[in-house]
């Protein structure tokens, strides 16, 4: 059974930053993609980075691009998100979510395809 466990989120002030983990286990094949969606109040989910597993490739929203960096502990299993220079408009719930998919995490698809793997949210809140 593939299980994500997100942590790390809280309160932070503008300019402040914060790492968010995703633990991850179950995925028997290394074959897999991780990705970081966010939901604030009142808005879509849009997805915010994701990495291939395998060979580390990344992608990042142009929001976040600069400010973001997604990492992978592969002997951790364990999926990074920190996040620099936060802005009020990074105040969302923060999910971790991962998919089999060859073209889950790619610029073409650019987080358009359905991750079949979620795990719980974790409330980042960044005041002004």
């Amino acid at each position: 059974e593939v299980q994500l466990q997100a942590s790390g989120g809280g309160l932070e002030q503008a300019g402040g930053s914060l790492r968010l983990s995703c633990a991850v286990s179950g995925f028997v094949l290394d074959d897999y993609s991780i990705a970081w969606f966010r939901q604030a109040p009142g808005k879509e989910r849009e997805g915010v980075s994701c990495i291939v597993r395998r060979d580390g490739n990344t992608l990042y929203a142009n929001s976040v691009k600069g400010r973001f960096t997604i990492s992978s502990d592969n002997a951790k299993n364990t999926v990074y998100l920190q996040m620099d220079n936060l802005k009020p408009e990074d105040t969302a719930v923060y999910y971790c979510a991962g998919d089999l998919h060859p073209m889950a995490c790619n610029s073409a698809t650019s987080f358009s395809l359905s991750y079949d793997y979620w795990g719980q949210g974790t409330l980042v809140t960044v005041s002004s």
